[in-house]
């Protein structure tokens, strides 16, 4: 009888960023989530992965499609839930995040989930709290779960990630969608650019091991999937292009642009989307876009990610 190696053991406590991830730890929870993406099917949709255990969402900063899919990711897992939000909170009255989140943790909380508008907000909590602390977005840092998901979708649809060509379009400067991304796919072998117009890309980026463009037209032909992010203008202090039409002229996914690229080209969007400006109707809602298989799978990789924290933990 041959000898199987050992089965991977999950001993981290926190997911707080793709950085701090090995590309095996990596591959182990997309592995755990399409383990966990059939339960979305079933009449009954839930195990019992995380009965007895509690789940804090704290969000800082608003959020809908996060927050609910780690909510509901949770009430699969048979967890129970508490949902804090900062308006009308004692952190409106001074209260400081960890005090906040000691007292929240007094209360006998298993995993915080946190969203916060200050970078690195997750790593302070992580190092100061006995709870498991995931990052659900922290300023314009990391959003591991979101570029998870996505790498997640590109592997189901394209069946593998190395030797990918991958670009990502659009306000990088503002995007830790993006930066986590790029961790991601270059630890799990892809190649990775990002294109957007000068004022949006951060002549620091290409630090991450990533190529620069800024023209969307050159690197049409080029990719595998095409990953267009929104333009958060609510974090601009001044104008960084002329005028929205101008950006969509340039680097905005329509039709003709979709003609020009290869055939399975991969269309994703992290949302929520600008309609019309990163990206027209038509190809958001055509048969080469993945946007809402993006959301579904964001659900089976959440659960994974709030079950290993809790097996680490233990």
């Amino acid at each position: 009888m041959t000898e199987q190696a050992p089965s991977f053991i999950w001993t981290k406590k926190h997911l707080v960023g793709l950085d701090e991830l090995s590309a095996e730890e990596i591959v182990h929870i997309l592995d755990t989530a399409e383990s966990f993406r059939e339960v979305s099917t079933r009449s009954i949709k839930k195990v019992p992965a995380l009965r007895g255990k509690v789940v804090a969402l704290l969000f800082f900063e608003d959020s809908t499609r996060t927050r609910m899919s780690f909510e509901l990711a949770a009430s699969r897992l048979s967890a129970d839930t508490l949902l804090f939000t900062a308006k009308g909170s004692s952190v409106a009255k001074g209260e400081t995040t960890l005090d906040t989140a000691r007292n929240i943790e007094a209360m006998g909380v298993d995993i915080f989930v946190i969203r916060h508008h200050e970078s690195g907000a997750p790593h302070h909590l992580a190092s100061r709290i006995n709870t498991s602390v995931v990052n659900a977005g922290d300023g314009s840092h990391e959003h591991p779960t979101q570029a998870l998901l996505d790498i997640f979708t590109m592997r189901q649809r394209l069946g593998r990630i190395e030797g990918l060509k991958v670009a990502i379009v659009g306000d990088i400067a503002h995007s830790r969608v993006a930066r986590s991304n790029i961790i991601g796919l270059r630890k799990l072998g892809a190649e990775v650019v990002v294109v957007g117009p000068p004022t949006l890309v951060p002549a620091s980026i290409s630090a991450m091991g990533c190529t620069v463009s800024h023209s969307l037209d050159e690197v049409l032909g080029e990719v595998d999937v095409l990953n267009m992010l929104r333009i958060q203008f609510e974090r601009f202090s001044g104008n960084v292009f002329p005028s929205v039409r101008e950006y969509s002229r340039f680097y905005g996914l329509n039709s003709e642009r979709l003609a020009r690229c290869k055939k399975n080209v991969l269309v994703m969007h992290p949302g929520p989307m600008n309609r019309g400006v990163e990206i027209t109707s038509e190809v958001a809602d055509g048969l080469n876009s993945c946007i809402l298989q993006q959301v579904a799978n964001g659900l089976a990789v959440r659960m994974a990610v709030l079950f290993l924290v809790s097996q680490g933990a233990e």
